[in-house]
């Protein structure tokens, strides 16, 4: 039961981050620096997507987890 939450609980992050928080972020970051090229400019907003979308992916994850675990000792008798 705790990986099966954890999964979800991860795939929910990441699509939440996906949805509203990673683009800007990236954005917003890529906009503080110079560049000497557009590819320059795509790549590092690409990679700044995807890292923010698999840090919601980990911390989804570890929500999950916790409260796997947290439901998974309920069934041990006291």
């Amino acid at each position: 039961m705790r990986y099966l939450l954890a999964i979800i609980f991860g795939g929910a992050a990441a699509f939440a981050a996906t949805m509203t928080i990673s683009s800007p972020i990236a954005s917003w970051v890529v906009g503080k620096f110079a560049f000497e090229s557009p590819d320059q400019v795509s790549n590092a907003h690409d990679a700044l997507f995807m890292g923010g979308n698999f840090i919601a992916l980990l911390i989804g994850f570890a929500i999950g987890w916790v409260v796997g675990a947290k439901i998974e000792g309920r069934d041990e008798p006291a």
